[in-house]
């Protein structure tokens, strides 16, 4: 059966609150967890539930993200039948790159939907970073003969005010009331921004939504379906972990989050591995007095001071007499012989020089931009 379904990630919108971090990228490109990017964990998901046909629909800045996802090897993606689809954003004199929502994005790449052959889509958006089962998923959207099904979470910290969509769940599973970007959630189940439908019953959304002049998929199509109660819209819990990647802080929290044994059993889970791209790099050297606690490294790193609670990238170097606390140092950044640095994110290739102190609130972590000396 589910060879017969196919997936869109919708790169979108909301990177303004990651500041520096989403400069010259998009919020899926985002490398998390040392050596993975945000787009990794929702790829693998479909490709762990059998999905064969995936089409990436890029905005603004998606130069990083293409050289990431490649021809889609790493996810076996790349057969001679369906595989890995990299959607540039539609130039026109009126779009310059940049969608005004899921309706429009999917309007521009109207071609690739009506080109595929499944019967049924899975729509994501990349902003979420989760590990589902996409397989119970779909089998229970087919079971169930709705229209539409959406997934939930009831994890209190995907909450935002003025922000994301929330559900309130009948015990048969239909969705009977639903709050778009509200001042105050009042509902408790999140929209984790993933759904099930039939292509052609896409299709078809989009269409009549383009038409009347729509941009927004939740408000739009979703919140009068769900009002009106001509389709039959149902949900399905996700019951792992989840985090919104909407702020500084939230990506920060996420990676510290993830140094928890616990929290990366819990999102890693052997029967749903996360694929990534592989960088063959030499294993990462320790010096004779370096010391590392807690902390993820990912390969090809040189380690010669003091690491704590710390997620390091592939590349970094940590000179003799440095002091890293609770920071993400991206791929090949460097901090030279007796700096201090805690609560810093340092984007790629960013240098903290010798004897420099930088010391951020927990709450609110320093960004130094890519390329940045200081």
């Amino acid at each position: 059966m589910l060879k017969d379904v196919m997936g869109v990630i919708y790169t979108g919108e909301n990177d303004a609150n990651l500041r520096e971090l989403t400069l010259m990228r998009a919020i899926a490109a985002l490398p998390v967890a040392g050596r993975y990017r945000v787009v990794d964990f929702l790829l693998s998901s479909l490709v762990n539930g059998g999905v064969r046909n995936v089409g990436v629909i890029m905005q603004k800045n998606y130069h990083s993200l293409m050289d990431h996802l490649g021809s889609g090897k790493e996810w076996d993606l790349h057969g001679k039948h369906d595989g890995l689809y990299v959607l540039p954003p539609f130039l026109t004199r009126e779009n310059v790159g940049v969608y005004n929502g899921t309706l429009d994005a999917l309007r521009s790449n109207t071609n690739y939907l009506s080109r595929s052959k499944q019967e049924y889509v899975v729509l994501c958006n990349s902003a979420i970073i989760c590990n589902p089962n996409i397989e119970e998923f779909i089998q229970y959207h087919v079971d169930s003969s709705a229209d539409i099904t959406l997934m939930y979470s009831k994890d209190e910290g995907l909450l935002r005010d003025e922000m994301g969509s929330y559900l309130k769940v009948a015990e048969d599973g239909k969705v009977t009331e639903m709050e778009v970007e509200p001042t105050h959630p009042t509902l408790p189940n999140t929209f984790m921004e993933i759904m099930v439908l039939k292509r052609e019953f896409l299709r078809s959304l989009v269409d009549k939504g383009v038409a009347h002049g729509h941009h927004a998929m939740c408000r739009d199509i979703l919140l009068p379906m769900v009002t009106d109660g001509h389709a039959r819209v149902n949900a399905w819990e996700y019951t792992g972990p989840a985090w919104r990647m909407d702020s500084v802080q939230a990506y920060f929290k996420f990676n510290m989050d993830i140094l928890d044994t616990n929290i990366r059993r819990k999102l890693f889970v052997d029967t749903l591995p996360v694929y990534t791209k592989v960088r063959d790099e030499m294993p990462t050297r320790y010096g004779d007095n370096a010391t590392i606690v807690n902390s993820l490294v990912a390969d090809g790193c040189i380690i010669e001071g003091t690491v704590e609670n710390s997620v390091l990238s592939r590349g970094v170097r940590i000179a003799p007499d440095a002091h890293v606390k609770n920071c993400i140092i991206m791929q090949d950044g460097q901090v030279h012989s007796g700096a201090y640095i805690e609560n810093c994110i340092l984007d790629k290739q960013a240098v903290i020089k010798r004897n420099a102190r930088l010391i951020g609130p927990s709450a609110y972590p320093i960004v130094i931009a890519k390329n940045v000396v200081i």
